[in-house]
């Protein structure tokens, strides 16, 4: 035992110092260290902790193990340690549990089939990337939008739609689209507030359109059809999308910016910008019409995602070997980020459904909110507030499984539950103090963000607008998949 605990140390010191050579955060590196302490030495360690964890009682510990999850979340500690650490406090100090079901359980929550369907639609959508269809998909919505008062916001807009339905990914949108455009509106007279925030508000838009990275982790949580949640995205993006532009055109308008081009296009020169973004533009469909079909599923899709980006790739001459090696090394990073969340929110779950914690929850919301309007506005109160502080699939892994059987016992259409929480996360997205893509946009433009903040309050007022619809109104969010379905 004395040489286990001496040759942990010297380890724990060891990675300690590795990885502040990588310039990780100090609170990384204590609970790396710890944790090496804790797991070489859990055969006596151990024992200790139960003993003290049966003192204190099964919900004092798990109280102490959700605090230090969101302490840690909210010290901007990765997601995936900071649910994993506050599971295994649960794990060492509750008596007669085996912490082997810890390591299982992380290891059958990425064992979903379904799951796949992200690499494969990350790795289409980087693909596309490099393949020279942004470029093209940009031209056709300048010929589309040009015209319009604030003609390159309008495009703005709408190439986040078109390219929500290629990537799914609405930091990848953002990123990109703040190094396009924001320098190309600043030089045609746009603030730079105003192209920054036109930007990350229009990236918002990506995580509804399919293939949706967020619709799809959805469906792996809650059980529901991801073919479905596709089919009400088309409806609740296109929504945002045509909301988005009506708003930007009377912001436009006030402000004196100017449209890209006052003479209407001919229909050959129309052609001429449609022509090389058409096949692109055919992905969304052959998707949802597959899957719609029965042709194939949703991580079948994502797999002929990537085939078909690489055969574009090869019509336009465009994609190298370099840029492919270098699609494939963001699609592992991104990839391997988020199945880390899904393999933590397993073990999360696991706990969770042992302690009860989704039934008690239930009779507690019950007994509170007499009717399901009542329920869905605490909801959207609820995750807006979180989604301001936590990183949105974080709170997803953590709170759908909570949230989805009251909403089912309250007899809310499960597509209309799941699109009001994506959209929810979305909105958390682009909120202070904490929103990724405000932060993500910043960064590139360099756009102070209490001038982003300012800025941005008409756009904050439209989503809480459509918000609204969204839960009162369901059809906005059924119709499609009802006519589609059926039922």
């Amino acid at each position: 035992m004395t040489t286990a605990l001496i040759l942990s140390i010297i380890g724990a010191v060891a990675l300690a110092v590795l990885l502040r050579v990588l310039k990780l955060p100090y609170i990384f590196i204590v609970l790396a260290a710890l944790t090496l302490l804790i797991g070489v030495n859990i055969q006596w360690v151990k024992p200790y902790l139960e003993t003290l964890g049966k003192q204190w009682g099964t919900n004092t510990v798990l109280g102490i193990s959700a605090a230090a999850m969101m302490v840690l979340l909210f010290l901007k500690v990765p997601v995936f340690v900071s649910v994993f650490g506050g599971s295994l406090i649960y794990f060492l100090f509750n008596p007669g549990i085996n912490q082997i079901i810890f390591g299982q359980r992380s290891v059958i929550g990425t064992e979903n089939p379904s799951l796949l369907a992200i690499p494969f639609f990350v790795c289409a959508g980087t693909f596309m990337n490099y393949s020279g269809v942004t470029n093209r998909i940009m031209n056709f919505c300048s010929a589309i939008t040009g015209r319009m008062p604030g003609g390159l916001a309008q495009v703005n807009v709408l190439l986040s739609t078109l390219m929500g339905g290629l990537s799914g990914s609405n930091l990848a949108d953002a990123a990109m689209e703040a190094k396009m455009l924001v320098p190309e509106m600043e030089k045609q007279g746009f603030s730079k507030e105003f192209s920054s925030v036109v930007t990350a508000a229009s990236a918002m838009i990506t995580p509804l359109i399919p293939p949706g990275i967020a619709m799809i982790l959805y469906g792996c949580i809650a059980d529901v059809s991801i073919g479905k949640l596709f089919m009400s995205g088309i409806t609740v993006g296109g929504s945002l999308c045509i909301a988005m532009m009506i708003l930007v055109h009377f912001i436009s308008k006030k402000r004196g910016y100017l449209p890209i081009r006052k003479t209407k296009l001919s229909g050959k020169e129309f052609w001429g910008h449609l022509r090389p973004a058409l096949l692109p533009l055919c992905l969304p469909i052959i998707i949802i019409g597959g899957i719609r079909l029965g042709v194939f599923t949703a991580t079948e899709a994502g797999a002929i995602a990537i085939l078909y980006a690489i055969v574009l790739g090869l019509i336009y001459r465009e994609l190298s070997f370099k840029g492919i090696l270098q699609a494939c090394k963001e699609t592992v990073c991104t990839t391997g980020g988020i199945m880390l969340i899904v393999s933590a929110a397993s073990v999360f779950s696991w706990v969770l459904t042992k302690e009860r914690i989704p039934q008690q929850l239930t009779e507690f919301i019950v007994s509170i909110c007499p009717n399901k309007y009542a329920f869905l506005i605490a909801v959207n109160i609820f995750v807006l507030i979180v989604g301001m502080f936590i990183e949105g699939n974080a709170t997803m892994i953590v709170l759908v499984p909570l949230l989805a059987p009251i909403a089912k016992q309250y007899g809310i259409d499960e597509i209309q539950f799941a699109m009001i929480y994506i959209f929810n996360n979305a909105i958390g997205a682009l909120s202070p103090p904490m929103g990724t893509l405000m932060f993500v946009t910043c960064s590139v433009t360099g756009c102070k963000t209490k001038t982003f903040m300012k800025e941005a309050i008409p756009f904050y007022l439209l989503l809480v607008a459509l918000l609204l619809l969204l839960t009162f109104c369901p059809p906005v969010t059924t119709a499609i998949v009802k006519l589609t379905y059926g039922g």
